[in-house]
């Protein structure tokens, strides 16, 4: 064997070994039980997309459900079960009653609801148009949800929640109990960044968006380039469009000190997915991190005749003795990250492999950059709650 075969067969070699030493290393990690109660309503395969990025995070960090059980994707979480044949099974909180409710916020360390917008009838049920909205299957927080919240609250127990937890089809009561709750206001408004406005081109635009748009504007819909469409729930359609409304068409995360210093947050990301407008009392919540849309003047009047700016929270965050609660202002858990890779201890240093950075669209940095660092900090700091 020549002096230039050994030394490819030990490259390889090396390569081979690195990442199993990496799956060594998160192999011998001991486990530790955290109980974490997943509310996903928004499951349309088995693959659970709306939570997959928790699922990762616990996977990797070796948090269980039990002492020596792994939490399963298509399992641990209540909310829709999708069935082949378009069949399906509810194991929501709805069927629980309040002995139950109580019974699970003393058996839980947290809870996390990470969708609640539901499925419907043009999503679920084959030949029909998913750019068009339809009937409700399930979805919306119900009773149930608020009464386990109310519970984890006054339990003094983590309360993690994101969007759509009370946009439509939350009912404005339940939505109302929230709110006085967690000391934040939903201002009724949702956007996110397209990079084409063209309809001719984009086939994803929302039909009832376009539709909403045109009754309003005499049937015109003259928007060719990027930008961000904000819908209000009550079928309000602005569009904000690259050149004539925004200097910058894609939206981004500013992060405060707490969440670069303490969150491991960027300073700045980009944000290209869905969002809704909050308007938090900041005597009682902090805003970790806030949105901004990078607009011009004609933009900025906009937004100001229609009651919105162009900065709006992102996290929020209230960490006191009373309680613990986080609220993501965007669809922060529903990234396209695979599980596999959750068990290789290290894997962030090869996180640059996984996302290109020269697509707009793509959604696996935010999930490397911003998602990961800021959950994976906050169940560290659970863990050191509950050892103390």
């Amino acid at each position: 064997m020549t002096r230039k075969v050994k030394k490819l067969w030990i490259a390889l070699a090396v390569a081979a070994g690195i990442p199993l030493t990496m799956w060594l290393c998160w192999y011998l990690n001991p486990k530790t039980k955290m109980v974490a109660a997943i509310i996903d309503k928004t499951v349309l395969t088995p693959a659970g997309q709306e939570h997959i990025s928790f699922l990762w995070i616990l996977n990797h960090e070796k948090l269980t459900k039990t002492a020596s059980t792994f939490y399963k994707i298509d399992r641990d979480y209540f909310g829709f079960f999708p069935l082949e044949g378009e069949k399906f099974r509810l194991k929501g909180l709805e069927r629980f009653n309040n002995d139950q409710l109580q019974q699970l916020s003393e058996d839980i360390n947290l809870v996390y609801f990470t969708d609640t917008y539901g499925i419907y009838r043009n999503e679920w049920y084959t030949q029909k148009n998913n750019n068009e909205r339809s009937g409700m299957v399930y979805g919306g927080m119900s009773s149930q949800d608020i009464e386990l919240l109310k519970q984890m609250k006054q339990k003094k127990k983590l309360i993690i929640t994101e969007f759509n937890s009370i946009g439509s089809p939350t009912s404005q009561e339940t939505r109302k109990q929230f709110e006085d709750m967690f000391a934040m206001h939903w201002t009724g408004w949702t956007g996110r960044f397209f990079e084409s406005l063209d309809t001719t081109r984009n086939k994803e635009l929302p039909r009832w968006l376009i539709n909403n748009y045109k009754r309003a504007n005499n049937n015109n819909w003259p928007f060719k380039k990027s930008g961000i469409a904000l819908v209000s729930n009550q079928d309000r359609v602005i569009i904000l469009e690259d050149g004539r409304d925004l200097k910058n068409p894609m939206p981004h995360i500013i992060s405060g000190e707490y969440g670069q210093k303490v969150l491991g947050l960027p300073e700045e990301i980009k944000y290209a997915f869905w969002f809704d407008v909050i308007q938090p009392n900041r005597a009682i919540n902090t805003q970790v991190a806030s949105f901004k849309m990078d607009v011009n003047q004609k933009g900025q009047a906009l937004l100001k005749a229609n009651g919105l700016s162009a900065v709006f929270p992102a996290v929020l965050m209230h960490k006191e003795t009373d309680y613990r609660f986080y609220y993501f202002s965007g669809d922060f858990c529903d990234n396209p990250v695979n599980l596999s890779s959750s068990y290789f201890k290290g894997i962030g240093a090869f996180k640059w492999i996984f996302y290109d950075t020269s697509n707009p669209m793509e959604r696996s940095s935010f999930f490397w950059n911003f998602y990961r660092p800021m959950m994976t900090t906050i169940l560290d700091q659970e863990r050191e709650y509950h050892n103390k």
